[in-house]
């Protein structure tokens, strides 16, 4: 037995009574046991095969098992054809991600989906084959292989809740196999149907009504939460689970790094709920993690739960969970209360929603990011809202029109994504820049933009910039000339990578001021992702005032959500314990002025405070 080997049983023997568990509280002790085998199988040959490079690189992050919760690391999020081309050209802008800082590279969707449409390549045809327009599996194992040796982490979209109507399983079950059928949600009539229907959200109620299809090969109603060709799969089939730990590992062994586990809020189905953040969706996602950690333990899962607030802290695991869950989750509720910030120009309704989410697992980290491929849509609690003495509806309306510029005054320029007539949701689409005044040519949009990004890079956690926002990308004029987007205007904000000369002049400064803002970032051990984060109540309506405590001393981050002068009062340093005669500002890199012991901040401006020391 290898060194190697006695690391993987050394793994099992810790882990396997806790995947034995996990699964006993899912499918039952009878047959837990059964499940728990296949699983070891599935895990042991995995290991198995795993090449030489990615088993050292599991021993490396054994040792150093916060590497992905450090202040030097920064993701990037983009689609390969839109930032390069191929998988082979996105290997050969390498140079450009590490001059920009960048340790963890999300490529979008692109293992095989669907023939169009396929909800932004959302709709996987083959889990275990790459789009044949951007390379081959041979073409992916080279980029991770490229990008790792720079430093550089790949991560890939996990379809969780569904497969096309044309995987294999759909085509199984749709020519009579019984065991694929199982792999779905299959009713004979619409009575099941109906009785979810009368608690089911629409997602996309423009263009996909219903959560239930009709199929005349596999006659019968089929479960299809998003569009009518992505068949919901039935995790309350194990086969089903131990299917997916086998394209994980698969992946894994490509030299995947992290899988963002996409849509996996709405895995589990239960009668006479929304079927979303079901007890059983953490269960699940904490038995696929130990499954990879026995076999693939330098592996991360990240959860795309666009949830609510109080949702949310189960995906990075609560009480037993804590930590066993995901590695790291999306903080849509930061991104949401970003733009509700620099709309309103107050900080009280993003205070109080910040203050509810309890502290992530210390061994976890949030990903932080100002926008992503997706809408914004404005998952404000109603609760928190109240609680601050703002009507929910009305500012989620004033938000929609303010972002879709038909407020009065607004310098947003953005387009409104799936209007529900019945309950008056609006999403936004838009690019970064575009929605924060640049493209109406507004004098505070570089500064906007900068603001957001300071907020994202100072609150903890691993920050995700979405590609083109460092150069300023406004809103893709042609995004609806292509027939396969037209009918889906969040490709707006997805333009392609302009890599001509003049893109990278960097006109309005924004590239050379998010620099220094990850320069300054890399140097601040209290933005280590285990680093406790408060978010005070402000003195000024205007400062989000977020505090972060370290053994080499407090940071206080503040952020001017306005278009006037705003002020740090000295009792907030005061009660922090930071001393005037030594306080020192990170970003500007001096000592601050003071008046009267406060610290003035113009217009959008920052200050990451601290004591020198």
């Amino acid at each position: 037995m290898d060194r190697s080997d006695t690391g993987f049983e050394d793994r099992l023997a810790a882990l396997g009574p806790d995947l034995h568990e996990t699964l006993g509280r899912v499918y039952g002790p009878d047959r837990a046991g059964e499940v728990t085998d296949r699983l070891v199988r599935i895990a042991r040959a995995a290991h198995r095969d795993r090449p030489v490079e990615l088993r050292d690189l599991d021993e490396r992050r054994l040792r150093e098992p916060d590497w992905f919760q450090r202040p030097s690391m920064l993701g990037y999020a983009a689609y390969a054809d839109r930032f390069a081309g191929t998988l082979a050209d996105v290997g050969e802008r390498t140079a450009y991600l590490k001059e920009l800082g960048v340790t963890y590279l999300h490529l979008m969707p692109l293992l095989t989906p669907r023939p169009a449409p396929n909800d932004g390549g959302y709709a996987v045809m083959d889990y275990r084959s790459v789009r044949p327009d951007l390379g081959t599996v041979d073409d992916l194992r080279e980029l991770a292989t490229t990008l790792r040796g720079e430093g550089v982490s790949l991560c890939l979209d996990l379809v969780l809740n569904h497969v096309a109507r044309e995987h294999e399983w759909a085509v199984a079950a749709r020519a009579g196999d019984p065991d694929k059928r199982a792999y779905f949600h299959v009713h004979p009539d619409r009575e099941v149907p109906d009785a979810y229907e009368a608690t089911l959200p629409e997602v996309f109620p423009d263009f996909a009504p219903g959560s239930f299809t009709w199929d005349d090969e596999l006659d019968g109603w089929v479960w299809t939460t998003f569009n009518d060709y992505q068949w919901d799969v039935n995790w309350s089939n194990p086969a089903v689970l131990c299917d997916y730990a086998d394209i994980i590992l698969t992946l894994a062994n490509v030299g995947v790094e992290v899988f963002r586990l996409d849509a996996i809020a709405f895995i589990w189905k239960r009668l006479g709920t929304m079927c979303q953040n079901e007890p059983e969706v953490h269960e699940l996602t904490r038995a696929l993690r130990t499954v990879v950690r026995i076999a693939a333990p330098a592996v991360l899962f990240k959860a795309e739960a666009i949830v609510g607030p109080a949702e949310l802290p189960a995906y990075l695991g609560v009480g037993e969970h804590a930590g066993r869950v995901s590695d790291l989750a999306y903080h849509n509720g930061l991104m949401v209360q970003v733009w509700s910030m620099l709309a309103s120009g107050e900080v009280g309704l993003a205070t109080h929603a910040l203050q509810q989410l309890p502290q992530p697992p210390s061994t976890t980290s949030w990903a932080t990011y100002v926008r992503c491929h997706d809408d914004i849509g404005w998952a404000i609690a109603d609760e928190d809202a109240w609680a601050v003495g703002i009507d929910p509806a009305a500012h989620r309306r004033f938000l929609s029109d303010w972002y879709s510029g038909a407020f009065p005054g607004s310098w947003a320029r953005g387009l409104v994504f799936q209007h529900n007539e019945a309950t008056g949701d609006r999403r936004i689409s838009g690019s970064l820049a575009s929605l924060a005044g640049l493209e109406a040519g507004d004098p505070g949009a570089v500064a906007r933009i900068l603001w957001a990004h300071a907020v994202v890079l100072g609150f903890g956690g691993l920050p995700l910039i979405w590609m083109g926002d460092e150069l300023g990308l406004l809103n893709d004029a042609g995004w609806a000339d292509d027939p396969a987007h037209a009918a889906d205007n969040r490709w707006v904000h997805r333009p392609r990578m302009p890599w001509d000369a003049a893109s990278h002049a960097d006109p309005h400064g924004i590239g050379a001021g998010l620099r220094h803002l990850l320069d300054v970032r890399r140097e601040l051990p209290h933005l280590h992702a285990a680093t406790p984060t408060e978010v005070w109540d402000p003195r000024d309506p205007g400062v989000l005032l977020v505090v972060r405590r370290h053994p080499s001393g407090p940071l206080l981050a503040a952020f001017n959500a306005t278009d006037r002068p705003a002020w740090v009062d000295a009792d907030v340093l005061h009660w922090l314990g930071l001393h005037t005669d030594g306080l020192h500002d990170a970003i500007s890199g001096t000592a601050p002025s003071l008046v009267e012991g406060a610290v003035p901040l113009e217009p959008y401006a920052v200050a990451w405070l601290h004591d020198r020391g």
